[in-house]
């Protein structure tokens, strides 16, 4: 890992006077598979929001490379290489699981032959490529993550922000997922930053978890770490069960 892929330096953003996030700062280093956890409304999706060029920060900065992209437009964002899934999976209706990735693909690759060449790896890659000429929206739960996946790779991001990708799979299902980022992380050095309440693929797959509460950073550390951390079982985690 060489330097820091993604900062945060001091970001805030509140909605009609509501403070979503306040003050939050971090880094993920290049190469790295970090996590960013916290109860349900704590502000995690507003921060990839803003990451993402969906919002601007009131305060603070995003940098990528060393390169200010807070307050850049969504595409401009993915043109600078952060690629993103969104918690709530909407493929593209009325086309295949192949166009819906070529969709991506295209944004590098402007050719449309190369394009669903590249698709077509990347849903390889994924166990998809048996459905590629399939409806999009009629795929399972499970097949539907594993194409927002694919559809954010398709940017050939340097940054893959991941939304509660696991959200709703089962144990055999978040083990193949876990596999899988960890391959891709390994073969390509992607860098990722996960969101995810399923705990036992965040301890597998993050080097380093943030964690926020009421739109504040309140903990960051090894997975051991977060694990003993006080104020985290207080909010997050819970006791754990006596022996």
């Amino acid at each position: 890992m060489s330097g820091a892929r993604l900062e945060l330096d001091g970001i805030g953003k509140s909605f009609r006077g509501l403070r979503a996030v306040h003050d939050v700062s971090f880094d993920v280093p290049a190469g790295a598979i970090n996590a960013l956890i916290g109860p349900n409304g704590a502000g995690k999706t507003t921060i990839f929001n803003m990451i993402a060029g969906v919002y601007r920060p009131d305060a603070g900065s995003v940098r990528l490379d060393g390169r200010q992209i807070s307050g850049l437009r969504p595409d401009l964002v993915c043109d600078a290489g952060v690629g993103r899934t969104f918690q709530i999976v909407k493929p593209f209706k009325g086309l295949s699981v192949l166009e819906n990735v070529t969709v991506g693909a295209l944004h590098r690759r402007p050719r449309l032959g190369e394009a669903r060449a590249y698709a077509a790896d990347i849903l390889m890659q994924l166990g998809l490529h048996d459905r590629r000429h399939q409806a999009a929206e009629s795929l399972t739960l499970p097949d539907r993550k594993r194409l927002e996946v694919a559809r954010a790779l398709a940017t050939e991001p340097k940054l893959l922000l991941l939304d509660e990708v696991m959200a709703g799979l089962r144990p055999t299902e978040i083990d193949v997922m876990v596999s899988f980022l960890q391959d891709l992380n390994r073969r390509t050095g992607l860098t990722i930053l996960l969101i995810e309440h399923v705990m036992r693929a965040v301890m597998a797959l993050a080097s380093n978890i943030v964690v926020v509460s009421y739109g504040e950073k309140i903990a960051e550390g090894t997975p051991a770490e977060i694990a003993r951390h006080q104020a985290v079982l207080d909010v997050y985690l819970g006791e754990p069960e006596p022996a």
